[in-house]
């Protein structure tokens, strides 16, 4: 049996070619991978400590954090050393952590966002039976099968990758191992690869984001028929939060996978990619803190419990 630290490790090109830009870099993404840990662990603990946020709303949002956080720490803490230092070098193991988190990560947020906007239309348009409908049993169960899904696909897709002959070089130019960019590095025809790809981006992305649009059309449609300014705000502001934390992870993602390959720069690649790794997970709780008033409260509740 062949161990995983027994095979040859890739080295990530990362930003090496631009070796004054690194230690910018280096600074700036350590800033905000520590505002990302602080901002998602204070979504999660808020929402277990205080009483009031035990709904679904918050369920979903903890689910959010708790992505996020994973998700950053499995390509983060290794970019910084590549930064930080001239070995840009990732194990094969690494490489397969890499692979196999991030992308089964991603793909579960990619289910995770429909669903909560499921949970939006309810509270808006089905207002009177938002609590029959968005039971408990029915909330675990719509974040189990994100998660589930996620992490299926993943299995699969990784897998494929990573059973390709790889070329003598191993030079990974980007900064993390991703599936578009490992399959690059493959000695043979990756037709079959390249269309299996494509073939989940449809289901992870446009599927999802398509349920996500429904979700929204039907929103706008009960809000419009509100009466009152007040209403119309106050329904909107439920659902605010939620709506640009949809526009800019899927805005990157779909950026990064759906348009052709040949047209856009590798540099172009990286720098989008570095945007949802690093910067959204970071804006996710800050949105959600900023425009929230409940999560605002809680948060002084429990301050003024521990000063």
């Amino acid at each position: 049996m062949v161990h995983l630290g027994a095979l040859p490790g890739f080295i990530l090109v990362g930003f090496s070619d631009r070796p004054q830009l690194e230690l910018v870099l280096f600074g700036v993404i350590l800033f905000l991978y520590l505002m990302t840990l602080l901002g998602n662990t204070t979504i999660i603990l808020v929402s277990r400590l205080d009483s009031k946020l035990h709904t679904p709303m918050y369920f979903f949002l903890s689910h959010l954090s708790f992505l996020d956080l994973c998700v950053t720490s499995s390509i983060i803490p290794q970019l910084l050393v590549n930064l930080g230092g001239s070995d840009k070098s990732i194990t094969y193991g690494g490489c397969v952590v890499q692979l196999y988190v991030s992308l089964a990560l991603g793909s579960t947020e990619c289910v995770l966002l429909a669903v909560m906007s499921y949970d939006r239309y309810v509270a808006v348009c089905r207002l009177l039976h938002y609590a029959f409908v968005m039971h408990p049993r029915l909330c675990h169960t719509l974040a189990s099968t994100a998660w589930l899904s996620g992490v299926a696909t993943t299995l699969v897709q990784s897998t494929l990758t990573l059973k390709l002959p790889f070329c003598g070089h191993r030079q990974v130019d980007h900064f993390f191992c991703e599936v578009p960019v490992l399959i690059k590095l493959a000695c043979v025809d990756t037709t079959f690869n390249q269309a299996e790809l494509f073939v989940a981006s449809v289901l992870f992305l446009v599927l999802p984001l398509s349920l996500i649009l429904i979700s929204y059309g039907y929103i706008a449609q009960a809000i419009l028929r509100i009466e009152s300014v007040f209403g119309r705000r106050k329904a909107f502001g439920t659902c605010s939060s939620h709506l640009m934390v949809v526009i800019i992870f899927y805005g990157t993602i779909i950026f990064m996978y759906l348009q052709p390959a040949k047209s856009r720069s590798k540099d172009q690649g990286k720098f989008v990619s570095l945007f949802y790794t690093v910067v959204t997970p970071m804006f996710n709780p800050l949105i959600y803190t900023l425009r929230n008033k409940e999560v605002k409260a809680a948060l002084k509740k429990i301050l003024g419990k521990t000063s």
